[in-house]
């Protein structure tokens, strides 16, 4: 045979075997991603990373060395009845509504729901993109808090998404579970918080499989009437506050922002068992925590201990 031949042949085997692998590999990508599931659309602190005035952090992202992350958001999805949720919508969600769609699920509506934790920058500001500047939407269902609730219908320009039907307010009330599908249900919960504008809640999510806590943001756990530990082993996964690795990590007391270290809820947990850590993934970092880079010595020593940490993409079934 014609060496020129052989060598033809050969290249259209491995180019067939590769084209056959990809389509495997893209076939079983959404299978794996049916019924209920949480899914992580941002990890960042409300001002994200790369974050203002840090150059260098910038650059670091320009040239490969850092990753961007989005501002902290948790995405839910039911399959089954063809519905996606928001959890916190935030300055960049226009880029995690696109994500949720275009890795998650399709359907006649750009989100079935927002639901909102406090009226903090990284928390509430992306509904701005639902007004008549940005995509025009009509009566985007947004779940808050009675004082959420009346922040956003009594201040500019939030106010004006409701005049003009851009979104629609559902109350929520604490500790009181709605039914979003058949096997999706929430529970807001208080939590302490630095409440200038609204109160803090965290969120209590449950499937048919599983349960899930998400408290991105908190005073310290001494603060709150309930008592982490007990918490956590109520629930298969709990996405809690890490803005803080330790304290003296920014240069200003620290106390002006008193989040629990993760230095501190590790300590906490110190007695627990490694299934009892590992329903902790750690969530919210402040550009300045170094746990925010998968590479950090510290959180890798955490991760063998059982901690996870959230990354954006991972998927949670529920």
């Amino acid at each position: 045979m014609n060496s020129n031949l052989v060598f033809l042949l050969l290249s259209l085997l491995i180019i067939s075997c590769k084209n056959e692998k990809e389509s495997i590999k893209n076939q079983s990508a959404p299978q794996n991603k049916v019924g209920q599931y949480i899914t992580i659309l941002g990890i960042a602190q409300d001002g994200g990373f790369p974050h203002i005035n840090n150059p260098q952090e910038f650059l670091a992202v320009h040239k490969g060395v850092r990753k961007k992350e989005l501002v902290v958001s948790l995405g839910l999805i039911d399959h089954s009845e063809n519905k996606k949720y928001l959890f916190e919508a935030t300055p960049d969600m226009p880029e995690q509504l696109a994500n949720l769609e275009n890795q998650h699920l399709k359907n006649n509506t750009i989100i079935d729901g927002v639901f909102l934790t406090h009226a903090h920058i990284g928390h509430y500001t992306g509904l701005m993109h639902f007004g008549r500047e940005a995509m025009g939407a009509k009566n985007i269902p947004v779940y808050a808090m009675p004082r959420m609730k009346s922040f956003l219908e009594n201040n500019g320009p939030w106010n004006q998404l409701i005049s003009l039907h851009n979104v629609e307010i559902n109350l929520l009330k604490a500790d009181a579970t709605i039914t979003l599908t058949k096997a999706i249900k929430v529970t807001p919960f208080i939590v302490p918080h630095r409440d200038e504008y609204s109160e803090t809640v965290g969120y209590k999510l449950e499937g048919s499989k599983a349960s899930a806590l998400f408290i991105p943001d908190i005073n310290k756990w001494s603060l709150w009437e309930k008592n982490i530990v007990d918490e956590v082993k109520k629930v298969d996964y709990a996405f809690i506050d890490a803005t803080f690795f330790e304290d003296g990590e920014i240069p200003r007391p620290m106390s002006e922002v008193p989040h629990p270290f993760i230095s501190e809820t590790v300590a906490l947990f110190k007695n627990e068992t490694k299934k009892v850590k590992s329903k902790i993934i750690f969530i919210h970092f402040n550009h300045s925590n170094p746990a925010i880079q998968k590479d950090y010595p510290e959180r890798l020593k955490l991760q063998k201990q059982g901690f996870r940490f959230a990354n954006t993409g991972d998927v949670f079934p529920l």
